[in-house]
């Protein structure tokens, strides 16, 4: 039987087993063969999140941070220790600085980018960008007076929101899903920090009247929210000096007004000595280093990019406070500074694109219009020349 059915081409049972046995062997996978497979993801991840780019927007995201944490160290120290509470006048300072160094820079320009062809050309822009920075700055500062630091934290991150819808209009950004959830980490790390706050007691005051309050702050971050949009657009497309040059000047004119109305009583109470100069010049050069600083950042990442970097700016400040003013420390400021540093990295992994400016319709029929432009063409066109030689070398010269 084994004879015929070799003769007859079929495999005997022995070999037949034989080759199901290996069939078997070959479709089982090794042990080890699955555990490549979560290296392999991280492998993936590690590549794309540990790269220069990021590496360098988180340092300078963070060195941001760090000069926000100078001014808001150096003006609690002057309240409290001195009882100085003159924030347009700090914000006045800041901006000479910027009107000596940036503006003088714009006076001895020549050509299309000097002061007085900026000037000619968009001055009224500048303007509204110098009232909406020094606003900006002011009503944060003043809605502490109104409502809680819990109240401020939260409804100050309304600017991010506010600032990816201008991006997105006006800068034409586009973003991914990453983003958002980027965002949305971002916002539970803050929410973390609030609760932290809350934990260690740092919610002395309730206010004197909430609702003032929470309106200053979400005013503030919507005119902070166009300042960064601007700053980014004019950085990006024209120059870094003409942005500070131009904010330097109008932001002068406009605290300089507003201080004299408002704060010039705060300020002739002020005891001046050696310590409170020095509080004074550390926040002004603080506050230079962060406004020189940012259109730099800006220009390698985006404006929602530093608005979500400078998120960990409190907590910086915070632990400052626990050897300056003895706040009491809490866990939770390690985990919501680890949280928004995770969303921050989430954001700069992908970066957005820009829209392209949509393109005109092409008409899909000629018209009559077209169509008699092309009838003139075509009586314009020169006759096409056919040269022939025949064997009797005799010329034929037609024409189509």
């Amino acid at each position: 039987m084994e004879e015929a059915a070799a003769a007859a081409g079929a495999p005997p049972p022995g070999a037949a087993a034989a080759a199901a046995a290996d069939a078997a062997a070959v479709a089982e996978p090794p042990p080890g063969a699955a555990a490549p497979a979560p290296r392999r993801l991280l492998a993936l991840l590690g590549a794309k999140l540990c790269t220069w780019h990021i590496l360098k927007t988180i340092i300078l995201g963070q060195m941001l941070s760090l000069f926000i944490c100078g001014t808001a160290v150096t003006s609690q120290y002057l309240a409290e220790k001195y009882q100085v509470n003159t924030p347009m006048f700090q914000s006045f300072i800041n901006y000479a600085l910027l009107l000596l160094v940036y503006t003088t820079t714009l006076a001895f320009r020549t050509g299309g980018d000097s002061l007085w062809q900026i000037l000619k050309q968009r001055w009224w822009k500048y303007i509204f960008l110098g009232v909406a920075d020094v606003e900006a700055n002011y009503m944060i500062v003043r809605a502490y007076q109104y409502t809680t630091l819990t109240s401020v934290q939260l409804l100050d991150c309304f600017g991010i929101p506010v600032l990816m819808a201008l991006s997105w209009f006006i800068l034409r950004a586009r973003y991914r899903l990453i983003h958002f959830i980027a965002v949305a980490v971002c916002l539970l790390g803050v929410g973390t920090m609030v609760g932290a706050d809350i934990l260690a007691g740092r919610q002395d005051s309730e206010g004197s009247d909430v609702v003032i309050g929470d309106v200053l702050v979400l005013l503030g971050a919507s005119l902070y929210a166009i300042s960064n949009v601007s700053e980014e657009y004019i950085v990006k497309n024209l120059s870094r000096v003409e942005f500070l040059g131009m904010v330097g000047l109008f932001g002068t004119i406009v605290s300089g007004l507003q201080l004299a109305i408002v704060e010039h009583k705060e300020i002739m109470r002020i005891q001046w000595n050696w310590k409170v100069a020095l509080l004074f010049t550390v926040f002004a050069l603080c506050m230079f280093g962060l406004y020189s600083f940012m259109p730099v950042v800006i220009k390698v990442t985006s404006a929602t990019s530093v608005n979500l970097g400078i998120l960990t700016a409190d907590l910086y400040s915070l632990f400052f406070g626990l050897f300056l003013f003895y706040y009491k420390f809490s866990g939770l400021y390690i985990l919501s500074f680890v949280i928004i540093m995770v969303g921050f990295t989430l954001y700069c992994s992908t970066p957005t694109r820009t829209a392209e400016p949509t393109a005109l319709p092409q008409p899909e029929s000629t018209g009559l219009d077209n169509a008699g432009l092309k009838l003139e063409e075509s009586d314009t066109e020169t006759p096409t020349v056919t040269v022939q030689f025949t064997r009797g070398e005799t010329v034929v010269v037609s024409t189509d």
